[in-house]
This record gives structure tokens, C-alpha cells and sequence, in this order.
């Protein structure tokens, strides 16, 4: 078996899957280090440092474009979701996670309102602060810039 068909046929799929996976599991090493504690919730899911979104369409779009050419019309359409994707975990996420604060301290706080009202929390940690993206973005490019080299060329 070759490094393609680890994951699936697909190198730029098995790259970005990667990046994905290794922002999940440096998520678990950062609160590891900060806190001393291990956090599944943190490893699995969504928001934290860095960006699995941002590592994984940032992987995408240089491997496509190392493999493709950087003018190529795949990189293109590649670089395009990367972006609006990073704008989204940046922007729309990260607004809709300061919301699920708010709302779950004025839950907490009105003696007639319990959250049994409205069923369980809101999750407060959907989207990324600008240095998460980035640093997603910054290990995803490293991930397919790398892995092309290793594997492809």
C-alpha cells in the first residue's frame, strides 16, 4: 500500500484530512499544557486553537495548487472556498457564539427562566478568533506544501 491509498485514493483528500485531524489533536495539546487537563470536548469539536476548518480548505487549496499550478482553474476554485470558509469560522461562527453567551447568562440569571425552558445550553465555542484562523490556515498550507513534496514530487 502506498501513501495515496492510506485513507482513500485521494492525496489532496488524505492531506486535508489530515491537517484536520492534527489541528484537532494539537486543540487537546494546547489545553493539555494551559490547563493540565484533557478535554474531549475540545479534541472533537468545534472552535479552538487552531482552526480544523482553516488546516483542512487550507491543505485542500495548496495541494491542489502545488499538484494543479497555482493558475490552474481548480486552485482557484479551491482558494475561493478556503476563504469563505475562513471568513465563516471567523465571522458568522464566532457571532453566533458570543450570542450562546449571552443567552445562556440571561438564562442563568432570570429566577423565572431555568434551562429546562429552552431545553439544553447553547454552545458557546462555534467559531474561532482571527489568530485561530490563521494559525489554521498557516498549518494547513505547511500540510500541503509538505505533503506534496514528500509524497507527490
Amino acid at each position: 500500500m502506498n501513501v495515496v491509498e492510506f485513507l482513500t485514493t485521494n492525496m489532496i483528500l488524505n492531506l486535508s484530512i489530515a491537517s484536520w485531524a492534527i489541528a484537532q489533536l494539537l486543540k487537546g495539546v494546547i489545553i493539555l499544557i494551559r490547563e493540565r487537563r484533557l478535554d474531549w470536548g475540545r479534541i472533537l469539536g468545534g472552535g479552538g486553537m487552531p482552526s480544523s476548518h482553516s488546516a483542512l480548505v487550507c491543505t485542500c487549496a495548496t495541494a491542489v495548487g502545488r499538484m494543479y499550478g497555482w493558475s490552474s482553474p481548480l486552485f482557484a476554485i479551491a482558494a475561493v472556498v478556503a476563504v469563505v470558509v475562513m471568513y465563516d469560522a471567523f465571522n458568522v461562527r464566532q457571532a453566533a457564539g458570543e450570542q450562546a453567551k449571552v443567552l445562556n447568562y440571561m438564562i442563568q440569571n432570570l429566577s423565572e427562566l431555568t434551562p429546562e425552558t429552552f431545553g439544553k445550553s447553547l454552545q458557546e465555542l462555534l467559531g474561532h478568533t482571527f489568530p485561530q484562523v490563521v494559525a489554521g490556515g498557516v498549518l494547513g498550507v505547511v500540510i500541503g506544501y509538505a505533503g506534496c513534496e514528500l509524497f507527490v514530487f
